[in-house]
């Protein structure tokens, strides 16, 4: 099989850094004959494999999934904000009267 598009459109590497980790010989057989199917380096599949899996991860958890009834809420204030609340009012006009002596 050959290495995907995405696996060969990607730029070197710099490889200053290290990651050590131990796994058990099953686990190592296993990705051994995967990084052979893909014709690839252990090291390169491996890093590939590590960088696909945490930027699947950080992906998933920037992402905030709402409820259909949550987004409904939400919609709803964005559209219909509800009147400021005096003191947040008062404090408008505070600053606004400390930016303008600082003038």
């Amino acid at each position: 099989m050959a290495r995907s598009t995405a696996a060969r459109a990607e730029a070197p590497r710099g490889r200053g850094a290290r990651l050590g980790f131990r796994i058990d010989s099953a686990t190592k057989k296993l990705v051994e004959r995967a990084a052979r199917l893909e014709r690839r380096s252990l090291t390169d599949f491996c890093l590939s494999a590590l960088a696909d899996a945490a930027r699947h991860s950080v992906d998933k958890h920037s992402v905030l999934v709402l409820s259909d009834a949550d987004r409904a809420a939400f919609f709803d204030v964005l559209v219909h904000p509800p009147k400021p609340h005096v003191r947040l009012r008062r404090a408008v006009s505070r600053e606004r009267a400390r930016v303008e002596r600082q003038r």
